[in-house]
């Protein structure tokens, strides 16, 4: 079975988009990223020897393009944050993400539940939106991640638990959407 570009963007764009734009919570960023995903795909299209499925194989480059995405962020707020001198309190600076375009226009309740997500770490948040935001069984999370079932029913336990502790604290006034 040959499998075209045009073919994989078909079936495949818009669990990408979504999964790529629920990491981030930002279109124009989302849409980057999703470049990125799209080149390594092309370019390693022809070497794809179908151990997995096309969506299970596509979702795993975009899950790496995003963390080393979030890496590089790390080490440029590192490296800002060194450069100045911030005083004795060590000020940090915050980062205000803004919220998707979608869940702009749905319940209050549901937008908290996107930004306490944040509080998960990135495995946590990759399982959580795999499972619960895009349906996808443990065993496909398992492939997409590179995890075993039971690492993903582990980290999915650990982030439903980290999740609903800053949900409550939000309810309780207690919340900034800081890390909890």
């Amino acid at each position: 079975m040959k499998i075209t570009f045009d073919q994989l963007y078909d079936d495949h764009h818009q669990d990408l988009y979504q999964f790529i734009f629920y990491m981030v919570k930002d279109k124009t960023l989302t849409e980057d990223l999703l470049q990125e995903v799209y080149l390594k795909v092309f370019k390693s299209l022809p070497r794809f020897r179908g151990d997995s499925s096309v969506k299970t194989w596509i979702l795993s480059i975009a899950r790496h393009v995003v963390i080393d995405y979030f890496r590089s962020q790390k080490r440029k707020r590192k490296r800002f944050v060194d450069f100045f001198d911030w005083g004795e309190k060590g000020e940090k600076l915050k980062d205000a993400q803004p919220l998707p375009d979608e869940i702009a226009e749905q319940q209050e309740e549901i937008q908290n539940l996107y930004r306490c997500l944040d509080n998960c770490t990135v495995d946590q948040k990759s399982v959580i939106i795999l499972r619960y935001i895009q349906s996808f069984s443990v065993r496909e999370t398992a492939e997409i991640l590179n995890f075993s079932e039971s690492k993903v029913r582990t980290t999915q336990h650990r982030g439903l638990k980290v999740l609903k502790m800053a949900m409550e604290k939000y309810r309780k006034g207690e919340a900034d959407y800081e890390r909890l």
